[in-house]
This record gives structure tokens, C-alpha cells and sequence, in this order.
């Protein structure tokens, strides 16, 4: 099977879509991109773990993974293989064999462990699309190493409010109130983007 090497883009929602949030994917030696709708639990966790934020307790996604290693496996990579009747599908190798899963579950898995995504080159070639210029430098946000000197050069005024919602995120994650926590993230972007 041709595959395609894909990493993660980011994850945007829609409040008309009824909590669910739409995957992107962007193919490493090429400019096409991959949508998939996902779940808001599964987005979490994968915005949880990208962000490099641990709750005190694992996630489901936390405890596959600590299943499949305490049992001496790996995760060697995903790939999504199929896409029908407008849902995709995935399979995680883990050990040389290939075992089904949703796409959502399978990427919460690989960034835990940083392996590899593939996409099958036929469900790109279905499903993919490639960006206009405006609509990509719309979508890429400012990396972190970025972001950071903006900071030191705010006002006072937004040094705080900034530094309050870090501390509330801390708070929300402790007390696993997971909902506020991704709130409060999108909040501090927002926050750190407007600068």
C-alpha cells in the first residue's frame, strides 16, 4: 500500500457542529491537506498531550498506552487506510500487526509515543485538499519560541491577565476539569495571537 508521511496541523472548531472538531493533517513532502472530524474527548487528548500538559490521572488514551507497554509492545506507527461512506478509518501497528481503531484514537496514540502518521496515498487522493496561499498563512500559528518574546513586551496590564489564565489552566487540569482546561488554552491563544 502507497502511504503518504502526514503530521499534525492543528484543530479548529465549529460551534455549529455540535461540539465536534475537525483534525488537520498536512502531508510532510507536499502542501495537501487532510481534514477529519473528530470527537471533543479525543480532541482533548490530543491537544492535552501536543501542548505537553499531564493530568495528575490518565486518559484513556494515557492508559492504552501504558496497557501496551506494560505488556513489552510498541507502537511502531498509524496509518489511516480507508475512507468509506465518508468515515475514515485507521489501523495502529503495534508489533507488526495491524490493529483497527478509529483515526481519533490511533493519532492521541501516536503523539503519546511520536510516532510516525501515514495516510493511504488512494484516501488522500480522495479526501485531501490543497489550500489557497491566503487560507494557509491564515492557518499556521506562531511557534512557541515565537510567542514567547511578544510576551515581554506587552503591557503590564496584559502580563497579568495572561499570567491569571495560565494559573487558572493549571488549576482546571489539577482538579482534571478538562473542559475548562481546553477553554482556557483557547483562551491564552487567542490572548497571545491579538498581540
Amino acid at each position: 500500500m502507497d502511504k503518504v508521511l502526514v503530521d499534525i496541523l492543528g484543530l479548529s472548531t465549529n460551534p455549529a457542529s455540535g461540539g465536534a472538531y475537525a483534525l488537520i493533517l498536512r502531508e510532510v513532502n507536499g502542501n495537501r491537506r487532510l481534514p477529519i472530524i473528530i470527537g471533543a474527548s479525543e480532541a482533548q487528548s490530543i491537544a492535552l498531550e501536543m501542548e505537553g500538559i499531564k493530568p495528575p490521572r490518565p486518559l484513556t488514551h494515557d492508559l492504552m498506552k501504558n496497557i501496551i507497554t506494560a505488556f513489552g509492545a510498541e507502537l511502531a506507527d498509524i496509518i489511516i487506510d480507508d475512507l468509506r461512506d465518508g468515515t475514515f478509518y485507521a489501523k495502529l501497528n503495534i508489533d507488526n500487526q495491524m490493529i483497527d481503531s478509529r483515526p481519533s484514537d490511533a493519532i492521541a496514540l501516536a503523539v503519546r509515543y511520536g510516532v510516525q502518521i501515514y495516510v493511504a496515498s488512494s484516501v488522500m487522493d480522495e479526501a485531501a485538499f490543497v489550500p489557497e496561499e491566503e487560507d494557509e498563512e491564515q492557518h499556521q500559528a506562531p511557534p512557541a519560541a515565537q510567542a514567547s518574546p511578544k510576551q515581554h513586551h506587552q503591557p503590564p496590564g496584559k502580563i497579568t491577565r495572561l499570567e491569571q489564565l495560565n494559573q487558572q489552566l493549571k488549576e482546571a487540569i489539577e482538579k482534571e476539569n478538562y473542559e475548562k482546561a481546553a477553554a482556557l488554552r483557547d483562551e491564552i491563544r487567542k490572548l497571545e495571537l491579538r498581540d
